[in-house]
């Protein structure tokens, strides 16, 4: 039997040995290297995850963190395992889904945005990775057979931005006079060019229209996800949180049309608009990233609201930085987005939060909104909590990824900010009006999540009238789904498709949301409940959250014997 330490020393060197999990976790070992995108070398990987597998499950130990970083990477391997054997049609799923454009960009975006090593040095990388880059579009395009259409568009449209990626990056080379300018752009040249014939080549392969693995295959990716809900009680949970929801929205309209003069009979849909309309974010200059000015002066607030209640413990090296998306992560970006802290960089968390800015899609940046935005995505939200996961000492919680506990957390505090007073009385009404629309998303996507993963119609039913009785389904599930997300939440037809989009392509991601908002407060009110360390309301709420943050990333079920062991529980 192996013994701890050594066990986890062989699962750091696993998880590392991938350049792509590497460099994503700011790791320096393969930063001039892209990954092998080839079947050989997941079937390689995916027999070496079963080989260390066996020998963690092998492992046991007395010491309780010990044991639950052993279930932590059990659980981290056998996720894997499962996606690298998924199937769908015959093939394995790796074969219906191209990722060629995220797997020769991501690296080379990081290197450009997120890296503060000198110019001279990362895009000495970049150009490594660029003349890596034909054959690397070569052998996806090898193992693509026939894909899913929908993924098929969605790679076509985010390889139509990476030129202009390229483009501002041979800038930078010029304006720092690299030496090796002219190899870039020759690289640049043959990296597009082989892009062109990939993308090219995709557009022209016939593609499969289904896309869902069946039940079996959803109850499996549950258990492993450590979410102890079957699909038809996640529904239920869905349909219950919808009808809480759409009954505080009704108060809502009713004090809402009162205060603005409105009709009494304005839907929901339509207060939205209103209230969009009457708070939306200016353009200065006619320059569109002049809303990113809304959202730094909201993290300026938010941080003088926490330090003021020392609600939160916010650590000393942190920064959050606001960007305006790139063309090329549009597709998949509908309204904003958060790229954490390297988990394994040392020195001062960052964090990357990616804000969609486009002419059709300003509604979806308000004076109303933007509070409850950077709530979720800075501090005290998905940047607080990954910036002090990434101080722990263990390696699987600060890099194991459990989407149900981070989205959980964030939607959790949307709610508590409020609660205890962020929002400013004059305004409550209308910032909770509008958070509850949103959160009206979590509950379609559990229900657009399971229908794309099962392919079964009635999982849409998560209480609202879609008119599916009366005028059928569409043949097309995206269809079918972008009905249920814009009743749910009237956000604009571009940001429907983006939603749609990732949702498609994250099996099992989409449903955390409310699942987690769920778990994390059922958790909350089970430990407030049984209070057993006689604290008051605010010591009850700040140790809460001190466990939730510096216990690391792992299940909310997990997490939860985490507060058993340190006897809130």
């Amino acid at each position: 039997m192996s013994d701890f330490s050594s066990i986890s020393q062989d699962f750091k060197n696993f998880v590392l040995s991938n350049p792509d999990t590497s460099m994503g976790l700011g790791n320096n070992s393969h930063l001039d290297q892209l990954a092998d995108p080839s079947l050989e070398q997941l079937k390689n990987d995916t027999a070496q995850a079963k080989t260390l597998l066996v020998v963690i499950e092998n492992c046991s130990t007395d010491d309780f963190n010990q044991q639950l970083d052993i279930d932590l990477m059990a659980r981290y391997l056998k996720q894997q395992i499962f996606f690298a054997e998924l199937e769908q049609d015959g093939q394995p799923q790796r074969c219906r889904k191209p990722g060629g454009v995220d797997g020769i960009s991501e690296g080379i975006f990081q290197l450009f945005v997120n890296d503060e090593r000198s110019p001279e040095a990362r895009l000495d990388n970049i150009l490594s990775r660029l003349q890596q880059a034909p054959a690397y579009l070569k052998v996806e395009a090898d193992v693509i057979t026939q894909p899913i259409q929908r993924w098929r568009d969605i790679e076509v449209e985010q390889g139509e931005g990476l030129p202009d990626l390229f483009a501002t990056i041979y800038n930078w080379a010029e304006k720092t006079e690299y030496p090796k300018s002219s190899e870039l752009q020759q690289a640049i040249i043959a990296c597009n060019s082989a892009l062109g014939l990939y993308l090219n080549d995709l557009k022209r392969r016939q593609c499969l229209i289904n896309f869902d693995i069946g039940e079996d295959k959803v109850n499996e990716l549950l258990a492993l996800r450590n979410i102890n809900l079957s699909p038809v009680e996640l529904v239920k949970m869905a349909r219950d949180f919808m009808a809480n929801t759409q009954t505080l929205l009704t108060g809502l309209n009713k004090r809402l049309c009162k205060k603005y003069d409105l009709d009494i009979t304005t839907s929901n849909e339509d207060l939205h608009e209103y209230l969009n309309d009457k708070f939306s974010a200016k353009i200065k200059n006619g320059e569109l990233n002049s809303v990113l000015d809304y959202y730094s002066d909201q993290i300026k607030s938010i941080n003088e609201f926490i330090e003021q209640r020392h609600l939160f413990s916010i650590p000393a090296q942190q920064e959050i930085r606001l960007l305006q998306t790139p063309s090329f992560l549009e597709p998949v970006i509908p309204a904003g987005a958060m790229w954490p802290p390297l988990a394994l960089r040392p020195g001062k968390k960052t964090s990357l939060v990616y804000l969609t800015l486009k002419e059709d899609q300003l509604a979806e940046h308000t004076e109303l909104g933007i509070p409850v935005m950077m709530i979720h995505e800075g501090i005290p939200g998905h940047h607080l909590q990954f910036a002090t996961a990434a101080q722990h000492p263990s390696f699987i919680r600060r890099i194991f990824s459990a989407n149900e506990h981070a989205e959980g957390w964030t939607t959790m505090l949307e709610d508590y900010m409020l609660d205890v007073g962020y929002i400013s009385e004059d305004l409550v009404d209308e910032v909770r009006f509008i958070a509850k629309r949103e959160m009206s998303r979590l509950v379609a996507r559990v229900g657009i999540d399971l229908y794309f993963m099962t392919g079964e119609r009635d999982y849409l039913d998560v209480g609202l009238d879609l008119g599916f009785k009366e005028n059928g389904y569409s043949d097309d599930v995206f269809v079918n789904a972008a009905k249920l997300l814009k009743k749910a939440t009237g956000f604009t037809d571009g940001r429907v498709q983006a939603e749609l989009n990732w949702y498609s392509s994250e099996q099992s991601y989409p449903l955390s949301y409310l699942t987690g908002n769920r778990l994390v407060w059922q958790l909350k009110q089970d430990i407030q409940a049984a209070n057993k360390k006689d604290l008051g309301s605010l010591a009850l709420d700040q140790a809460f959250h001190k466990v939730y943050l510096e216990s690391g990333c792992m299940p909310v079920e997990s997490l939860r014997t985490v507060y058993e062991h340190e006897g809130f529980l």
